[in-house]
C-alpha cells in the first residue's frame, strides 16, 4: 500500500503562500507541511526531517515545494535543498517562487501557438525581473533571437550573460529602453512579452500598433494600467489591430494546469528537480 503523498512548502515570506497551498491541495496532496520565514541554514534539518522518516521505497510519496514572494531567496532555498540530498537519498522538489517558473512558461507556450519561435526576433521587457529573464532562457532555448530590454542597459547586459552560460547557443542583445527608444527597440520583433512590475506601462499602444512585424503581444500584469496599453487582462488570443493578444488572465489558465500538473508529477519518482526548464517542458506536453 503506497504511503500519503506529502508536501513540504517552504516559503522565505513571514506568511506561507495561502495560494500556493490551495493548488497544492487541489493537485491531490494528502498532507501539506506548511514553514514560513525559511532561512538557508533551517533547509537541510527540514530536508533531512522529509526524508529520514520514510524508506527508500516511499521517498516518491514525499515532496518539496519551494515558495515564496522573493524568487531570489527561494533559489538559495533551492540550492540549499539540493545539497542536502544524500546520493539516492533525496525526493523530488519544484521551485515556482511568485509564480516565476510556471508565467514564464505560459507566456512562452502562448506566443508559440501563434508564431513560431526558432529563428523568431522577440522582445522582452523588464528582462531583468524574474519573470522576464526566465522568459529569455525559455525563449533561447527554443532559438529565438532575443532582445533583453531593461532602463537599465547593464542590467540587461547582466542578465544575457547569465543566460549565455545556461544556454550556450543563446542569440541575445540587451536592449536600454526609453520611451523614445522603444520603436527601435521594435524593429523586426514578431514577438513582445511584457513582464514588468504592476501598475506600470512599458508600451504603450501607439508605439507596438505601428509595428508592421508584430504578430503577438502578452502581457503578464493584471494591475492597470497594464504593461502594454491596448491590451485587456482577460485577453486570450484577442485580435488587436491585427495581433494576437494575451493578458495575464489569459495566460492564467495554462500557468494553473502547469502548476497543477507538476504537483502531482513531483510523486512520480523521488529524483526529479523543477524549475524554469522543467516546468516549461510539462507545458508543453500539456500543449498536444
Amino acid at each position: 500500500m503506497s504511503k500519503p503523498r506529502i508536501l513540504l512548502q517552504l516559503d522565505s515570506d513571514v506568511h506561507a503562500s495561502v495560494f500556493d497551498a490551495v493548488v497544492a491541495v487541489d493537485a491531490g496532496v494528502d498532507h501539506l507541511l506548511q514553514y514560513r520565514g525559511v532561512t538557508v541554514d533551517q533547509v537541510q534539518g527540514l530536508v533531512h526531517g522529509a526524508m529520514f522518516t520514510r524508506g527508500p521505497q516511499d521517498l516518491k510519496s514525499t515532496a518539496i515545494f519551494v515558495g515564496g514572494t522573493d524568487v531570489a531567496a527561494a533559489e538559495e532555498l533551492l540550492r540549499r535543498v539540493l545539497k542536502s540530498f544524500l546520493g539516492p537519498l533525496r525526493v523530488s522538489v519544484m521551485m515556482d517562487a511568485n509564480g516565476a517558473n510556471t508565467t514564464a512558461a505560459a507566456a512562452v507556450i502562448a506566443a508559440g501557438r501563434h508564431v513560431q519561435l526558432k529563428n523568431a526576433t522577440a522582445l522582452v521587457l523588464a528582462a531583468t525581473g524574474p519573470v522576464g529573464q526566465r522568459v529569455v532562457r525559455l525563449l533561447a532555448r527554443e532559438g529565438a533571437r532575443v532582445r533583453a530590454a531593461s532602463r537599465d542597459l547593464s542590467r540587461a547586459e547582466r542578465v544575457c550573460g547569465q543566460v549565455r552560460e545556461r544556454v550556450g547557443a543563446a542569440v541575445l542583445e540587451p536592449v536600454a529602453t526609453t520611451r523614445d527608444s522603444l520603436a527601435a527597440a521594435l524593429a523586426d520583433v514578431s514577438i513582445v512579452i511584457s513582464a514588468g512590475a504592476a501598475g506600470f506601462e512599458l508600451l504603450p499602444a501607439s508605439v507596438w500598433q505601428n509595428c508592421p512585424t508584430l504578430g503577438i503581444a502578452i502581457d503578464l500584469n493584471a494591475v492597470p494600467p497594464l504593461g502594454i496599453g491596448g491590451i485587456e487582462a482577460t485577453d486570450r488570443a484577442a485580435s488587436r489591430n491585427g495581433v494576437t493578444c494575451y493578458g495575464a488572465i489569459g495566460v492564467g489558465g495554462t500557468k494553473m494546469k502547469i502548476h497543477s500538473t507538476a504537483i502531482a508529477r513531483l510523486f512520480q519518482s523521488n529524483s526529479q528537480v523543477f524549475d524554469a526548464e522543467e516546468i516549461y517542458a510539462i507545458g508543453r506536453e500539456l500543449e498536444k
